[in-house]
């Protein structure tokens, strides 16, 4: 290896997101040195901002908790739901990840961090030969103090100990016995956590500052913002280590054991998105995911998969110079229901995020739908995306939000078809009264009703649309990110397209092909395996040599 480097490091992860952390764990739980370089000038990645959880089925708390689940039937469930739609989800791919679970959860918690089941929250097809209810787990609401003067460059979004077991009871916290229980419960752990001087942080930026706090703090990985990786070095075919730019100085440090790519995907590049899946992209993840790291992956000879596809979903639209909403748990609430720019439905609106986002583009690539909503939805049921004025005063000048006294008033407003919009909004409401969806199957699925408000009958997703004033909103084809990447192998080994090993090269999380396939098995099926197949990934590092 040459003697012109700046630094040495065993390891050198790009990124600082759950497929980063799990890789960062790895390798420090195996003695090996490790940096950590981060793009942007926050830490955290899209795992920051996102909801938190990790699908990790049969994992250690299920066991512990005497939650039926077992190996058989994870894989049973992921071969139903996922198929073999690319090599990146071949039955190797599925069994590295159900068999690396349990490896990833010990080694989080014999680090320190705390994890809790999202016991009620099902897979997002139970239905299907071995699914269940429970296998998320996510990070207990964490301490922000005990990052020290790390917390300044965390990305967070929400400074608050919400966990995603809270988000299905909160949205109904006035209007259901046990939403207005969970509430309480919220508000008096936060109210805690200021009475003790603690700065808690839960969903996604308290699983960033747990594994921060295990990473960086714990086992004293430095972590380096501002500090984007410019290219590979590479030697005799093999990667050894990266050029990255710091402080406006270019340096190249090596990896005597490996690179690991896990900077996100290519979310927030318009080009690529245009080339590769013929859209702009609206995007809710991490703005530094620009693919640079996909790049550097195909220009050392990696095959690149899943390039077309992302973990789609429907947002309520930006306004100018704003972010779009990602909605999950409104869609299922009854009173609500999601048209085209004809006024017709398309897809069941609770069904998965990314289900809905496919059934957007297969229906309506660059159309035009909108979210309505009954006065009962917006008085009974709380909304993630309208909880600011300001915001809401923008989507209203902006036609993002369109308010209407009668049905025939919010037809002119959004400029449906009146009759197509009619038909529809009966038929709608007939599903409603009888309790069955005979279209789209709104809340047939346990998946449908975990959102839904039991104290609604006989469908706790269904409720009609009779009562004004009117909302609706805008909706875009959103996204979390991207699923496209280098394709790799069990153990995150780097794939040219002959299938040979590009030698001390690694990709994990949103910069390798998913092992998802073109679905979401259930919540957390982001983080989940991108933080396993990093910390395989750093497992096979410590057992190779120089």
């Amino acid at each position: 290896m040459p003697d012109s480097f700046d630094l040495r490091y065993d390891v050198v992860v790009v990124g600082t997101g759950g497929a980063a952390f799990g890789t960062a764990l790895g390798a420090a739980d195996a003695g090996l040195s490790v940096l950590m370089l981060e793009s942007t000038d926050k830490w955290g990645g899209s795992t920051a901002m996102s909801g938190g959880g990790m699908w990790l089925p049969n994992n250690p708390l299920m066991q512990r908790a005497g939650v039926g689940d077992s190996r058989e039937e994870a894989l049973a469930y992921l071969e139903e739901c996922v198929g073999e739609v690319s090599r990146s989800t071949s039955r190797a791919h599925k069994e590295a990840f159900v068999d690396g679970v349990e490896d990833f959860v010990l080694t989080a918690e014999k680090h320190g961090m705390v994890f809790t089941r999202a016991a009620d929250y099902p897979d997002y097809y139970p239905e299907l030969a071995g699914g269940k209810i429970g296998r998320a787990i996510e990070a207990k609401p964490f301490d922000g103090k005990k990052l020290g003067g790390l917390y300044d460059t965390l990305r967070v979004l929400m400074p608050i100990p919400i966990k995603t077991d809270d988000v299905w009871l909160l949205g109904r916290a006035w209007s259901t016995p046990s939403g207005f229980a969970r509430g309480a419960q919220f508000v008096f752990r936060t109210l805690g956590g200021l009475v003790r001087g603690q700065r808690q942080l839960g969903i996604g930026a308290g699983l960033a500052a747990s594994f921060g706090h295990a990473v960086l703090v714990r086992n004293g990985v430095p972590v380096r913002v501002n500090s984007p990786v410019e290219e590979l070095v590479v030697e005799d075919g093999r990667v050894v280590g990266v050029r990255t730019t710091q402080d406006g100085r270019t340096v190249t440090i090596a990896a005597t054991r490996g690179v690991m790519l896990a900077g996100g995907g290519f979310d927030h590049n318009k080009e690529w998105r245009r080339t590769y899946q013929g859209v702009d992209g609206v995007p809710s993840g991490n703005p530094g995911n620009l693919g640079h790291p996909i790049a550097m992956a195909k220009e050392a000879g990696a095959a690149l998969e899943l390039m077309d596809d992302a973990w789609w979903g429907a947002s309520v639209a930006p306004v100018e110079n704003g972010e779009p909403s990602f909605i999950v748990g409104e869609r299922s609430l009854p009173y609500s229901i999601i048209v085209d720019a004809r006024g017709s439905r398309f897809a069941n609106e609770a069904e998965s995020y990314v289900d809905l986002g496919h059934h957007m583009l297969e229906h309506d690539r660059d159309g035009v739908y909108w979210f309505i909503l009954d006065v009962r939805h917006r008085r009974r049921y709380l909304r993630t995306f309208a909880l600011d004025p300001k915001l809401n005063k923008a989507m209203a000048a902006e036609g993002i939000a369109v308010m209407a006294d009668t049905l025939d008033e919010l037809t002119e407003k959004l400029g449906l078809d009146r009759a197509t919009f009619q038909a529809t909004i009966d038929r709608f409401n007939g599903f409603a009264r009888s309790g069955r969806d005979q279209d789209f199957h709104k809340g047939d699925s346990a998946y449908d009703r975990y959102y839904g408000d039991p104290t609604v009958h006989p469908n706790p997703c269904l409720g009609t649309i009779e009562r004004g004033p009117f909302l609706a909103y805008r909706l875009v084809v959103g996204d979390l990110g991207t699923k496209g990447g280098a394709l790799t192998d069990v153990d995150g080994r780097v794939l040219r397209e002959d299938g040979s090993v590009i030698d001390g090269l690694y990709a994990a999380g949103n910069n390798s092909a998913s092992v998802m396939g073109h679905t979401y098995p259930g919540p957390g099926s982001t983080i989940g395996p991108a933080a396993v197949f990093g910390m395989r990934a750093a497992r096979r590092m410590a057992r190779d040599q120089d």
